[in-house]
């Protein structure tokens, strides 16, 4: 697979042909541009396979480069990288095809993962061969992926073996299960089946789309299309009765052979609208279109309350607020989805923003990419509410392991240090940003946790070059050195010679002022005693 990097600073675009390098000869490196406007000349002369590229770079952006290549025709795999984590910018880049949107400093298990991802998508296309297609399903999943041209070779064969006009409309049916799409996807397939077959003047065959989570039925004969759509209502009435739905079902209309691609993709974007209207309403477009909404007024009484109560460490009253945050939106009143969406990434951003002040959720694991990716690509309530359970879970997990520190100055004290120790930060700097005096914070520090400010801040160093030194690849000879001398000045060792592992975790080398040991404080920084 042929991959392009189009990235303004050197250091990402070396970093990253270094990791494609590490990970194989399944990566072929196929150029660099540092600009948007070399990026897409290159990206048209080289056709890659995969695009990875930098939101803001200089002469044009990455969002301008994107819409380009679409106008020009070129649909590569794409995957974004960014510092800027802002709802608006994701949204843009999903709507012009990005599959992976990574917020920098990009870790290397996230990123091997993005590109795993893409290479089974790529595999899985290349794998559908015109010449292997038989089954009337192999015909129509490869025409919705764009792997086979609805020609009139194709037409010819549709209509002679499976009776289907290439010209005639052909409705699609979007049954939609989210995260559930393993476990309900088989059964669903079974019901509908039986259900649709019950019309004897009917003929459908049925796409299973794993990378949407959605099973998509077409129907392509029938004796009215108004009177199909009414039918399917009453199906989805009588498979839901005295049950939760499988899933939230859409319909559309495609124009022939040709047009079912671009109206599953229409469909699938407007299915978020279950959001909205509910899992047990069939979401028909374009009538969805029509719909009168309301001004989606964000609760921000509920997010102040739920700063308060997690403050307080009262966890049972987070998760109720939490709850009647779920219930603002599912009351009936009819927000549109992206006001929604945007509502709960704001709540979600404050719940984070403020667990991780008063230190009680590993931020450090926490993948917000994952979380930003799930509530813009979320179109079931379930969704949002897994999202959050998911949050609460690792809160929870956090705060039984705590230690008996219930301070709230203490903990956003720890968080501080958890977040910037590579740098240093001196108890002044804390002091200064929490408005307190050092004098108190550092009485306030002993009194609850035992231990100095500056032993916690030494021991915590210790430990994260012990995870380094032990569980990371990291060279040596990749560590930049400094020490500091008895009279506390700071030299550079510019000739050096290691002499192991010392006793305590670190690393023992020898320099022109002797020997000393060296703890590795974590992404090229040491920290170092004569």
């Amino acid at each position: 697979m042929r991959v392009i990097v189009v990235e303004d600073e050197e250091r990402i675009r070396d970093g990253i042909k270094g990791l494609l390098e590490m990970m194989g000869r399944d990566y072929e490196w196929a150029g660099e541009a540092e600009n948007g406007r070399a990026g897409l000349k290159l990206i048209q002369e080289e056709h890659p396979d995969i695009v990875i590229t930098d939101i803001r770079m200089p002469d044009m952006s990455g969002l301008e480069m994107l819409e380009k290549m679409a106008e020009s025709g070129i649909f590569p795999k794409i995957i974004v990288l960014s510092a800027y984590s802002e709802f608006e910018y994701a949204r843009q880049a999903m709507k012009l095809g990005v599959t992976e949107y990574l917020l920098k400093p990009v870790s290397v298990d996230e990123f091997s993962r993005a590109m795993n991802t893409m290479k089974v998508r790529i595999e899985k296309e290349r794998s559908i061969q015109p010449e292997t297609l038989g089954t009337l399903e192999q015909v129509m999943g490869a025409v919705l992926y764009g792997q086979l041209e609805a020609d009139a070779a194709l037409a010819d064969y549709l209509q002679n073996r499976y009776g289907l006009d290439a010209e005639q409309k052909i409705a699609e049916i979007c049954i939609y299960f989210g995260n559930d799409y393993e476990d309900k996807a088989d059964r669903a397939e079974k019901e509908w089946k039986n259900l649709l077959n019950q019309k004897k003047d009917m003929r459908f065959c049925m796409i299973r789309a794993d990378y949407e989570q959605v099973l998509l039925v077409l129907v392509y004969q029938f004796s009215n299309l108004q009177e199909l759509e009414r039918r399917i209502q009453y199906l989805m009435l009588e498979e839901n009765v005295g049950r939760k739905p499988m899933g939230s079902v859409g319909w559309i209309v495609a124009e022939g052979l040709k047009d079912i691609k671009q109206r599953f993709e229409l469909l699938y974007e407007y299915m978020d609208w279950n959001l909205t209207l509910g899992e047990d309403v069939l979401i028909v477009y374009p009538k969805i279109m029509q719909i009168q909404t309301e001004v989606c007024i964000y609760p921000i009484e509920l997010e102040n309350r739920m700063k308060m109560e997690a403050c307080y460490g009262n966890f049972q009253q987070v998760r109720k607020i939490i709850k009647s945050f779920h219930t603002y939106f599912s009351s009936g009143k009819l927000y549109t989805p992206k006001d929604i969406k945007e509502c709960y990434v704001r709540f979600i951003w404050a719940f984070i923003h403020i667990t991780k002040e008063i230190d009680v959720l590993d931020y450090e694991r926490l993948n917000q990419q994952e979380i930003l990716d799930r509530v813009m690509g979320a179109k079931m309530f379930s969704e949002l509410e897994e999202t959050f359970e998911e949050l609460l879970g690792k809160v929870n997990a956090r705060v039984k392991d705590e230690d008996e520190i219930t301070h709230l100055t203490v903990r956003r004290i720890k968080s501080m240090i958890h977040e910037f120790y590579q740098s240093g930060i001196t108890l002044d700097e804390i002091a200064l940003k929490l408005n307190l005096t050092p004098e108190y914070l550092s009485t306030q520090f002993h009194k609850e946790t035992g231990e100095t400010y500056s032993s916690y801040l030494k021991n915590y160093r210790i430990n994260k070059a012990k995870e380094l030194l032990i569980g990371t690849q990291k060279k040596q000879y990749n560590v930049e050195c400094r020490y500091a001398c008895r009279m506390q000045r700071r030299f550079r060792i510019r000739r050096r010679l290691w002499l192991g592992r010392s006793g305590f975790g670190g690393i023992r080398c020898a320099g022109r002022k002797g020997s000393y040991d060296l703890v590795l404080l974590g992404d090229g920084r040491t920290s170092e005693s004569a």
